[in-house]
């Protein structure tokens, strides 16, 4: 790679990180504000509940960040997609509230989840949980830390069942025959259920199928830097920024576990 490309991208950090922390702050506390409150709320697609504080955290996101990197892509859950994104080698990927069903039940299970992706993955990630108070931050090749203090994910290969979180279905993949098996208690975030791989809280995640680019991108690299892995069950890369934002199960646990746990399901 050439000096000068490397010299490129390694400035792209340096010149976001600030803008990218107080925009997340930002939003997470105007979430905050209209939560448990009484919102508009509608249903778009299927069954996807949207509320307006969903719009107007997108909408502060949006303003901030395009005013400040118009030449970048942008890619939100709230925002129609625009696909010359797909042109752009860098590009913002968005879930403004994630976590919405929760959030609009009153419970703590929601977050603000950005990512910037260079190419197909991601460079620098933002999750904030507004009323746990926690903020995980990474940037590509520097780890991961939540509220400003370095994590890492857990060690180890054991499986500890109450300390995984997903789909039942999934995780019983990996227990013994007619073994009865009591998960950690769903969380309704999965950027969040995939940051606490990154701290420790779990020791791995599951996700079903259906989950799209912005529920994933900056968790994604929260869990990597954190010296966690996430890929999809086949042990795959999950790649980001593409015509299709769709993506299928997928698992994430510290280096050693997430290798036993791949293992694992190959052979069952």
């Amino acid at each position: 790679m050439p000096d000068a490309e490397v010299h490129a991208r390694a400035d792209i950090p340096a010149r976001e990180i600030a803008l990218l922390k107080q925009t997340v702050r930002d939003a997470g506390a105007l979430g905050l504000s209209m939560f448990r409150t009484t919102l508009k709320v509608w249903t778009k697609g299927e069954s996807s509940p949207v509320s307006e504080a969903d719009i107007a955290v997108n909408d502060l996101i949006q303003s901030r960040l395009q005013a400040a990197t118009p030449d970048y892509g942008w890619l939100s859950e709230e925002s129609a997609d625009d696909e010359s994104r797909l042109g752009k080698r860098l590009t913002w990927i968005i879930d403004p509230i994630d976590g919405t069903r929760g959030y609009l039940a009153g419970r703590e299970d929601w977050c603000v989840s950005v990512a910037l992706v260079e190419n197909d993955r991601p460079l620098l990630a933002a999750v904030f949980a507004p009323t746990t108070n926690e903020f995980f931050f990474a940037v590509r090749g520097q780890g991961t830390t939540c509220n400003d203090a370095p994590i890492r994910a857990s060690t180890g290969t054991a499986l500890d069942f109450p300390r995984i979180a997903g789909p039942k279905p999934l995780v019983e993949r990996l227990a013994a025959p007619r073994q009865d098996i009591t998960l950690y208690p769903r969380i309704g975030s999965l950027a969040l259920r995939l940051c606490w791989v990154a701290n420790g809280k779990l020791d791995a995640a599951f996700a079903a199928g259906q989950s799209r680019d912005w529920d994933l991108a900056a968790a994604d690299l929260i869990v990597h830097e954190a010296n966690g892995r996430m890929t999809e069950l086949s042990g795959g890369p999950i790649l980001y920024n593409r015509r299709e934002v769709t993506h299928g199960l997928l698992v994430a646990a510290g280096a050693e576990r997430h290798a036993h746990i791949v293992e694992q399901i190959r052979h069952r």
